[in-house]
C-alpha cells in the first residue's frame, strides 16, 4: 500500500477561504514571495549568465521555477490546510552552475528526470523516511558549503568593480539587519537591491537599451540527454539536497507550529513536479524553508493556508511575466548581481559551516569541504559527487564509531 498521507479536513469552500484572508495572511504571503523573488532570483540569474544562457532560457527556467512551484503551492496550501511554500533548490541551481562548465545543459535536463523519478520512489514507498536517519548531514553540509563559499565571495569582489554601490548595497543590508524591528517586516535583502539599485543608476552603472515589454513568457521544451557521467555528478547532490535540506527544513518549520507536514505525500509531489520543471530546464522543487517560516509569522494557525495561496498566485504571476522580470534583472551590472546572489546566501553558508564541523565527522566534513571547493572534475564526473564519495571514505577509516 502506498504511504500517502491523506488531508485531514476537506477541501476548502470559496467562501471559507476569502474568510481566512486576513491582513497576517496577505502581509505573510507578499513578504515570503518578496523573500523568494529577490534574493534566490539573482542567484539564478548570475548562475544562468555565467552559464551562457540565452534570456529565452532564463525566462523558461523562471517560469518552472517560479509558476509551477506557485502552482503547487496553492494546491498543497488549500489541500492540507496549512501554508505550504513550494518553490525550487537553490543548491541545486549552484551545482547546475559547476556542472555546466564541462557538460550539455541537455545532459544536465536528463538528471533532472532521473532525480525527480529518485524522489518520486522514495515519496511513494515511504524510503523517504529510512533515508533521512542514514544521511550523514555534516558531510552533506560541509558539500554545500564548499558549493556556496565562491558565491559569497563575490560579496567582497563586488568593491573592486564599483565600491559605491558594493558599500551602498552591503551597508543598507547590515543596517536593516540590525534593525529587527524594520527587518520582522521587509526582508533586508529587498531594501538592499532598491538602495544598491539606485546607487548604480547614480553612478552610471545601470542603464536600458529599450524598456522591457509586460509580455507572457514562451516556455523553452528541452529534450532530455541521459548520460552516466551527469546522472553520477547531479542526482545524489540534488535528491539529498532536496529531501535531505530542503524538505527537512520545511518540516520542521511545520511541526514547529503545530502541524502535521505529509512527509510523503510532499516528497512524491517534490519528484512529480519536478519532472514539469525539468521539461522547462529547470532544477527540482522542493519545500521551502525560509518562506514557510515566514508564511507562519503571525496570524491565527486555522487561517494561515491563505497565506500560502497568496504566496502561490503571486509566484505564478512572477514566472508567467518572466521576460519582463528577467529583462530588467539582467540590466544590472553581473558584479551587483553576485554580490546580492552572496548576501542572500550569506546566512545559509553560516549554517552550513555549523553543520558541517560543529558536531561529529569534522575530519570527513573538511575533506568534503575541500574537495567540492578544489572543483576538479574526476572521469568527467563533477566535484560534488566525489566530494560525498571522499568524504564518506574518510570518515569510514578514521571516524568509524560516529559514522
Amino acid at each position: 500500500m502506498i504511504p500517502l498521507e491523506k488531508p485531514e479536513q476537506r477541501f476548502p469552500t470559496a467562501r471559507q477561504l476569502w474568510a481566512a484572508m486576513d491582513r497576517h495572511s496577505l502581509a505573510n504571503g507578499t513578504t515570503a514571495w518578496l523573500l523568494a523573488v529577490t534574493g534566490p532570483f539573482v542567484v539564478m540569474l548570475g548562475v544562468a549568465v555565467n552559464g551562457g544562457m540565452q534570456p529565452e532560457d532564463i525566462n523558461s527556467w523562471v517560469l518552472g521555477a517560479y509558476a509551477f512551484g506557485g502552482i503547487l503551492s496553492v494546491i498543497l496550501s488549500l489541500l492540507y490546510r496549512m501554508p505550504m511554500g513550494m518553490a525550487w533548490t537553490i543548491p541545486g541551481v549552484i551545482l547546475l552552475g559547476g556542472a555546466l562548465d564541462h557538460l550539455p545543459f541537455q545532459e544536465a535536463v536528463g538528471a533532472f528526470y532521473v532525480t525527480a523519478a529518485l524522489m518520486t520512489v522514495l515519496g511513494i514507498t515511504g524510503w523517504v523516511q529510512w533515508l533521512v536517519r542514514h544521511i550523514p548531514l555534516g558531510i552533506v553540509m560541509a558539500m554545500v558549503a564548499g558549493v556556496f563559499l565562491p558565491f559569497v565571495l563575490k560579496i567582497v569582489l563586488a568593491f573592486a568593480d564599483n565600491w559605491i554601490v558594493a558599500l551602498t548595497t552591503v551597508g543598507v543590508f547590515v543596517a536593516v539587519s540590525f534593525y529587527k524591528s524594520v527587518s520582522r517586516f521587509v526582508p533586508p535583502i529587498v531594501l538592499a537591491i532598491v538602495a544598491g539599485g539606485i546607487a548604480a543608476v547614480m553612478t552610471g552603472g545601470l542603464s536600458f537599451a529599450e524598456i522591457p515589454s509586460l509580455s507572457v513568457v514562451s516556455p523553452v521544451l528541452y529534450q532530455p540527454v541521459f548520460t552516466w557521467r551527469a546522472t553520477l555528478e547531479l542526482v545524489i547532490p540534488l535528491t539529498i539536497t532536496v529531501v535531505g535540506i530542503h524538505n527537512l527544513q520545511g518540516f520542521a518549520i511545520c511541526e514547529a507550529n503545530g502541524y502535521n507536514p505529509p512527509r510523503n505525500t510532499l516528497t512524491t509531489v517534490c519528484g512529480l513536479g519536478s519532472i514539469a520543471y525539468a521539461m522547462v530546464g529547470s532544477v527540482p522543487t522542493c519545500v521551502t524553508g525560509p518562506s514557510n517560516g515566514v508564511l507562519n509569522t503571525s496570524g491565527e494557525k486555522e487561517r494561515r493556508y491563505a497565506g500560502g495561496v497568496v504566496f502561490g498566485v503571486l509566484m505564478i504571476l512572477f514566472g508567467l511575466f518572466a521576460p519582463f522580470t528577467t529583462a530588467l534583472a539582467l540590466a544590472l551590472p553581473a558584479s551587483f548581481i553576485g554580490m546580492v546572489g552572496g548576501l542572500a546566501m550569506f546566512e545559509v553558508l553560516r549554517s552550513a559551516f555549523l553543520n558541517a564541523f560543529g558536531g561529529k565527522l569534522s575530519i570527513g566534513a573538511l575533506t568534503t569541504f575541500v574537495v567540492t571547493v578544489a572543483d576538479q572534475p574526476i572521469a568527467n564526473i563533477g566535484a560534488p559527487f566525489w566530494a560525498i564519495v571522499f568524504g564518506l571514505a574518510v570518515s569510514y577509516l578514521f571516524e568509524k564509531a560516529d559514522l
